[in-house]
């Protein structure tokens, strides 16, 4: 019987295997606030369901509260924290952007979840720290602002976008230095409803490279394309081993997708839907996936994260689909093997 890491290895090598990998993931508000806390919902989560790849959540805002972001959660069906305070509102702002220390504050707090949760897994399954690209930090940090800054001041934006990176850079290299083995890198501008093509590879690409290299060597590294109108192409040219988007919500299928990334794919489930969704119908997206990609290189998952108050039945469901056993035999694999 294969490992959690042996699976995610044979799915990016093309192999065929008795049954592909499963993960979900969700927020864990408010306990997402400190190391202990989220470490502790993580390792419960896992604990519950066996997954053969653990993505670290930590709050979506945690790069900008070292910058000086304030948010707060208002239960929000996602889990996300509300920014309100964003530090970056003028143009001058980017330039005035100074570097950040990654070994205290909200970074540090990161950082030392996945050394827990890794401290309590081990190597047996793969622990994704979740990394956001530096435009999409700068969307964090300004607003939005910075989609208006960067026709009118793009200069500037640059100015800020390479201090995001090297800072980002340097919390990669803590972090899988720290407990992670790989990487969760995602884009929300990589998409044709937010930027133009010319746009991303001016102000996306090179960052994201950047902060990808300091990667280099981590496995998995999986790259997830948030939006309507994903720039699929992109995952040709980034050293990422896995592709995750809105397959069910936007769209294209798993098997386009995989054939036009050439890499292997994660998805099958709708991330909105599951909340609502029949066990039964949860479970047959999950067994049509894997048909779409007739057992090889993908990784059943969620287009994006799952609502925080989607049924524990409805996820045991998914994983029960996929690996073809009742609940019982998978309780009994969960807690043996965590």
């Amino acid at each position: 019987m294969p490992t959690a890491f042996e699976r995610i290895q044979a799915i990016v090598a093309g192999e065929q295997l008795d049954r592909p990998p499963v993960s979900l993931w969700r927020h864990f508000p408010i306990v997402d606030q400190t190391a202990d806390g989220l470490a502790a919902a993580t390792l419960a989560w896992q604990r519950a369901f066996g997954f053969d790849l653990i993505k670290l959540m930590p709050p979506g805002d945690y790069p900008t509260i070292d910058w000086g972001a304030e948010s707060v959660y208002r239960g929000s069906p996602g889990g996300t924290r509300e920014t309100t305070r964003f530090p970056v509102t003028t143009p001058e702002d980017w330039a005035r952007l100074a570097s950040v220390p990654v070994d205290r504050g909200m970074f540090r707090v990161v950082i030392e979840a996945a050394r827990l949760v890794r401290a309590a897994i081990g190597d047996s399954v793969p622990i994704l720290q979740t990394v956001f690209s530096p435009l999409t930090v700068a969307v964090k940090l300004s607003g939005g602002r910075v989609f208006t800054h960067l026709q009118e001041h793009p200069d500037l934006v640059r100015q800020g976008l390479e201090t995001i990176t090297a800072v980002t850079r340097a919390f990669v290299a803590a972090t899988l230095d720290r407990g992670a083995h790989g990487l969760f890198f995602a884009t929300q501008c990589a998409t044709a409803d937010v930027l133009s093509r010319e746009a991303y590879a001016t102000f996306g690409v090179p960052y994201d490279l950047a902060v990808l290299e300091a990667a280099a060597g981590a496995f998995p590294v999986l790259l997830h394309l948030h939006g309507a109108q994903p720039f699929l192409d992109l995952a040709r040219d980034y050293p990422v081993h896995i592709v995750n988007w809105h397959d069910r919500r936007a769209g294209p299928s798993l098997a386009e997708g995989a054939q036009r990334t050439g890499r292997a794919v994660a998805g099958g489930i709708d991330e909105r839907a599951i909340l609502f969704l029949p066990p039964t119908e949860a479970a047959a997206q999950a067994r049509d996936a894997v048909a779409q990609c007739a057992g090889r290189g993908l990784l059943v998952a969620p287009g994006c994260v799952i609502p925080v108050a989607t049924p524990w039945e409805t996820v045991r469901a998914v994983v029960t689909a996929v690996r073809g056993r009742n609940d019982g035999e998978l309780l009994r694999h969960d807690a043996d093997s965590v």
